[in-house]
This record gives C-alpha cells, structure tokens and sequence, in this order.
C-alpha cells in the first residue's frame, strides 16, 4: 500500500513540476518536429528516387532509339540489344515500341512473360513519367517518349520503358530503417540536452528554493540578490514581505508588553485588597466574590493577548524543542500540585521537535498539561507519533475523562464539566485559536491511562 502511495504521490509531484511541464511540452514539441522531419526527408527521398529512376529509363529509351531502323515502314531492331537486361526474360528492364494506333510493334525479350496491358499516350508532350500498376497488382515505374524522326525518317512511334518499383523497395527500406535509426538517436540526444538545459536553467530556482528554506528556518534573515534579473524583482518582493513581517510581530509584541504591564499593577492592587478583606469574617463572601471576579479578569486578559498575537503562520517557519519545553511547564505545575505527585511519562525522541513558536507551544501545552495534573489521580503521559509528514501530540491521563456526549461541548469557549475548580472553561478555546493559526486539529479522545487523551495533529 505504501509503494502505491509513494508512487501516485511521485506522479502528482511530476504534474505540478514546473521543470517536469516544460520538459513534457518539450518534449511532445520535439517528437512532433522529428515526425514531420521523418515525414520531409521521406517525401524528399522519394522525390529523389523517382528523378534517378527517370533519368535511368529516359538513357534506356534514348539507347533503344539510336539503334531502331525504319526499313519500307517497318521497324527493325537488332537482336542483342545495348543493354543486357532487356535480352534476358530474368530480367526487370522492360521495353516496348507502339505505333501510332496503339499498336505494340516491338517489345524486349524480357518482357515476353509479362502481362501488361499499357496504352501509349500520344499526347504531344513528346515525353512523360508515371507510375502504374498491371493488373496483378505490381507496380511500375513508366518512361515513355514519343519519336517523330528516326534517322532522318519520318515516323510516329513511342518508346515505352518499363522497371518494377520492387527493384527499389529494398534500398527504400535499408533508407527508412536508417532514417528511423537516426532520427531516433538524435530525439534522444535532443532530449537528454533538453533536459540538461531546464536542470540548469532551473539551478536559479534551485538556488532561491534553498534561500527560502533557510529563512523559514530561521538561518537567513532575507533574500539574497545574487539570482538572474527574471527573478529580482521576486526576491525583492519577498524581502518587503518579510521585513514587513519582521515589523508587524515587533509592533505587536511591544504592544502586547505594554497592555501586560499596565494591566499587571491594576489586578495586584485588587488581589491585594481581596486578600486583606479576606481577613476580615464578616466580608468572607465578599472576598470570595472579589477574588473570583480578578481571576476571570486575569484569565480573560491573558485570553484576549493569546488571541491578538495569533495569526497564519507566515514565511518564517519556526521549530521548537519539545523535552525543553514540557521540563519548564512540569516544573512549574510540580510546585502547584504537589500534593499529588504527579508522575509524567514521555514517551517521545530527546530530540522530538514541534513546528511551532516557542510562546505559542507554551501556552497550547500548558493549557492541556494544566488540565492533565488538576484532573488526573498521579499519572500524565506525553506522546508523540509521526505519520508521513503529519504530527500528532497526544497528552493523556489516568483522571475521570470527559463522557462522549460532552466532548464536543467542552471544546467550545466558557464550556466547564469541572465545577470544583475555579476557571473560566477558556483553555481549549485558546488551544483551539493557536492550532488555528497554525491549520492543526484538535481531537478528544478516551485514553489508555482511564482518562481523557487531548490529540493535537499539526503539519511538519
């Protein structure tokens, strides 16, 4: 199965390559030219052998002529004529004399076994060539001549000299496999230089391909300027592109900066009055109402900058560790839940890395982990499993889980099974904005440990 999809994948890859559509068009440009190559040389060779032949028969009948007498109105001709192949029945040279009428009044001793019914033409052009086939479907190559004087005598008769086109079939098919042989050879050296020109035609593109992937990761800050002049003002368009880029996450870091901070002393003056009314018994509920009030305001803030920094992901492709990432977090959630002792497996490559920014692996991960060590009784299990190109983090544990039913609900923003727990139900609403940003799916699922299993399924 997998031979079959990496072959269909190999065939899909073909179609949308840019070098495999030109080398195709090339090609198919290439084979049209050498047919009708083939198709003019062939014409061409034909003309060629035709105008031998003619020539040949017109020195045969002209032979004839020079030793024909007119004696009393009757044609003589000697017994042993000049060329042998007419004196021989073997032979395939055929001569015949006609008279005026039509009349066949002298004929080769070749042509005595031949049956072949031939009308002289006697159409005043005093020459002509042809082509004809007797009636057992043979063909011939046809001269004829009209003579009007024959020494020095006037007479009416036309030399007719006949030749099989079969004499000729085996030179024409020794030419034509030759022709094939040739013009096939040259296709394929064609072709193979072809090729070799769009691959280095192509090596710019090459070059700029390489360029791209070391500043999706993170190796290049821009574009260089060393590619052909067709594609500058591409890679100048890139650069803006990514300085523009560049500049919109700066502003919206120093922006997200700025409203943390002046929203960082507001809420710890809040936290601190609700600690002191705390103190005081009367104003217990009061307190409580208050310190509730300041944890939604936290969350919902923390939410909303989680929110305004999301966005596609863009040119910059980024890759974090994820060991180093799930050793920050676990430390920090020891120390929340420590009674509990929670034990975290990881069941991934030391070197496992995620196609994600660090901030937003934190805040994705710490979300799911955080529900992970406040639901479970003492295991948590970290996995990672590829899938060709696809990746999937799966953070499980051995807690309650979530009924089927609820599932879908829970993945909603506000949405809350645990009433226990103080929260505002938004941690996989922010889960679910930061796969967004990045096209990836979030799945919930039972898990092996008795509980609930988060499945994240990102692109590599």
């Amino acid at each position: 199965m997998s031979a079959i999809q990496g072959a269909t994948r190999a065939k899909t890859l073909r179609r949308t390559s840019l070098r495999w559509r030109l080398m195709f068009f090339t090609a198919v440009l290439a084979v049209l030219f050498m047919v009708a190559l083939l198709a003019a040389v062939r014409g061409a060779f034909l003309i060629a052998l035709e105008k031998s032949v003619e020539k040949r028969l017109a020195s045969e009948a002209a032979a004839l002529i020079s030793v024909a007498r007119v004696e009393q109105g009757q044609l003589l001709m000697p017994a042993d004529l000049p060329d042998e192949k007419l004196n021989t029945l073997t032979a395939k040279l055929l001569g015949f004399i006609y008279g005026r009428n039509g009349v066949l009044v002298w004929q080769s001793r070749s042509s005595l076994d031949e049956s072949i019914d031939y009308r002289p033409q006697f159409d005043g052009l005093g020459q002509g060539f042809a082509r004809i086939v007797d009636g057992g479907g043979n063909e011939f190559f046809v001269y004829e001549i009209e003579s009007q004087r024959l020494r020095g005598q006037n007479v009416a008769f036309s030399v007719v000299i006949m030749q099989p086109a079969s004499d000729y079939q085996a030179m024409y098919q020794g030419f034509m496999q030759q022709l094939y042989l040739w013009l096939g050879v040259t296709l394929l050296v064609l072709l193979g230089l072809l090729w070799f020109g769009l691959t280095w035609g192509f090596r710019s593109l090459r070059g700029l391909s390489a360029e791209l992937d070391q500043v999706e990761a993170g190796t290049r800050a821009s574009l260089s300027e060393q590619h052909p002049s067709e594609l500058l003002r591409l890679t100048g368009s890139l650069n803006r592109l990514l300085e523009s880029e560049r500049q919109q996450r700066e502003r919206y870091r120093h922006s997200l900066d700025d409203l943390a901070h002046s929203l960082k002393t507001p809420l710890s003056v809040l936290q601190s009055v609700a600690e002191v009314i705390a103190t005081q018994a009367q104003s217990g509920e009061h307190s409580q109402v208050l310190q509730q009030q300041v944890e939604r305001m936290s969350q919902q803030i923390s939410y909303q900058l989680q929110r305004a920094s999301l966005r596609k992901s863009g040119l910059v492709r980024h890759s974090v560790g994820l060991n180093e990432v799930l050793d920050m977090l676990c430390n920090a959630l020891d120390k929340v839940y420590r009674d509990k002792e929670v034990d975290v497996l990881r069941d991934f490559a030391l070197e496992q890395h995620l196609p994600m920014e660090r901030g937003a692996l934190l805040e994705l991960l710490g979300n799911l982990l955080e529900n992970a060590y406040r639901l479970c009784l003492r295991q948590i299990r970290v996995s990672v499993i590829r899938q060709g190109r696809l990746l999937e983090l799966r953070v499980e544990d051995d807690g309650p889980g979530v009924p089927a039913d609820q599932r879908e609900r829970i993945l909603r923003r506000g949405e809350r099974l645990d009433a226990q727990h103080p929260g505002q139900g938004i941690g996989t609403a922010v889960v679910k904005d930061i796969l967004d940003s990045y096209g990836g799916e979030l799945l919930l699922e039972d898990s092996a440990l008795g509980g609930a299993c988060f499945k994240v399924r990102l692109s590599d």
